[in-house]
């Protein structure tokens, strides 16, 4: 047996709810608030992340790199230290959220995927008016480059919102809620 197999096993299963944002400096797992921009690959992209009043608020401009697309990640931890959880009890992601400017894409990391291609949803266009709800199937999420291959939900480390673009411009979102279904 492999030690992802062991690991995949062994998880255990994470709560409905990933995060409402009701605190400013972690998720209710204790994992800490962070953001990843496309820095290190050559990009110059940058936000700035609050939680308001249980709203998650993020803001900021997507600068690409050289060849390469733009992006700004949120990742949600499902535990303070990234290990595995299994999620195989829901069927996908769902989450109420505004997005203000640009596109939104989340994506699912799990530990069997070792290059960062992780399972994404097609971008969430914003739409006048108050938050909505999203629903997405942990079947319908693909990887970008890499060999189409099932999410597994028994390896699951992180819930990510992404800003993406292929142009200089400006994004924002607002979430108040996130977790599975």
């Amino acid at each position: 047996m492999s030690p992802l197999t062991l690991r995949a096993a062994d998880a255990p299963a994470a709560p409905a709810l990933l995060d409402n944002f009701s605190h400013a400096e972690h998720t209710p797992s204790g994992a800490g608030r962070m953001i990843i921009t496309d820095k290190e690959m050559g990009g110059k992209s940058q936000a700035d992340l609050a939680c308001v009043d249980g709203v998650l608020k993020v803001e900021g401009k997507l600068v690409p790199g050289r060849g390469m697309p733009a992006f700004v990640s949120v990742p949600l931890l499902l535990t303070p230290d990234a290990q595995v959880q299994d999620v195989s009890a829901y069927k996908g992601v769902r989450l109420r959220v505004k997005v203000k400017r640009g596109m939104l894409s989340v994506q699912v990391a799990s530990a069997e995927v070792v290059n960062f291609d992780y399972h994404a949803s097609a971008p969430i266009a914003g739409k006048p008016g108050d938050f909505q709800e999203v629903r997405i199937p942990f079947a319908d999420m693909k990887r970008a480059w890499s060999e189409q291959i099932p999410l597994d939900p028994r390896t699951v480390t992180s819930v990510n919102l992404v800003a993406i673009g292929m142009a200089p411009d400006a994004f924002g979102y607002e979430v108040d809620e996130i977790g599975f279904y």
